[in-house]
């Protein structure tokens, strides 16, 4: 006997065209309108009992959603994502500005041209894999692949929380793998020769990259105003690479 539902509970069924359905392999679909108001499908249900029990679970949740949360979840997943990615790079107040500036340059470079007018309650794990898609088909490079990728995945991740997303659009989505290159570390001779074959200026960078550990960065921004105490050198700043 097939299992009942009541009314606004939604709907099971298969996709295939097997004249005996109930007895067939395929597994069950359902559709269900989620506390936002808008339509799912999901499938996968071997049998229509576990199709029903997943309909019944959405339906409590539904129905156990304050009116005021749910029509808040309902305004989050009508905005469009670059609206809403706007708004998220506000609310991150512990990112540094070089944070800030790396992350607007991936989502203008990379996210934005291609998923700026979306809807947010309209991403699923579909939509993401066909982001990382068509970075593969514009030969974007891994490590602004993955960059692109983090990026998007915590404003989903974000939107998915408030309830703006109803299901997890990153749920079996296999991330871009960026494996940077073996860095070959200069050997000590090597750093003599290069003191001994560099100007007085290379000279000083090697030796505060070498000898005090900082970043080439942060060699060429050392300054007198950073010693705090003769043999104490704080390090604040650093040279940034695109606006010098």
């Amino acid at each position: 006997m097939a299992p009942s539902l009541v009314r606004g509970m939604g709907s099971f069924f298969k996709n295939c065209r097997c004249t005996r359905q109930s007895r067939c392999p395929h597994p069950y679909a359902i559709r269900y309108r989620d506390a936002t108001g808008r339509q799912r499908e999901e499938t996968g249900y071997t049998t229509q009992q576990d199709a029903t029990d997943r309909l019944t679970r959405v339906y409590h949740e539904k129905r156990s959603t304050p009116d005021r949360q749910a029509a808040n979840q309902r305004e989050i997943g009508s905005q469009r994502f670059g609206a809403y990615a706007a708004t998220w790079m506000t609310r991150q107040r512990h990112y540094t500005p070089g944070s800030v500036r790396t992350v607007n340059q991936v989502l203008k470079s990379q996210v934005l041209p291609v998923l700026e007018s979306r809807r947010i309650n309209t991403f699923t794990t579909t939509v993401v894999e066909d982001f990382i898609m068509s970075m593969e088909e514009r030969s974007v490079g891994l490590a602004a692949q993955q960059n692109a990728f983090d990026a998007l995945k915590k404003i989903l991740l974000d939107a998915h929380r408030r309830g703006g997303i109803s299901a997890d659009p990153f749920v079996g989505v296999i991330s871009p793998e960026y494996i940077p290159r073996k860095i070959t570390i200069p050997t000590l001779d090597e750093i003599h020769a290069l003191k001994a074959n560099g100007s007085d200026e290379l000279r000083v960078v090697i030796d505060l990259m070498h000898g005090c550990g900082l970043r080439n960065g942060e060699a060429y921004a050392a300054n007198l105003e950073r010693l705090v105490a003769d043999d104490v050198y704080r390090v604040t700043e650093q040279i940034d690479g695109r606006t010098r």
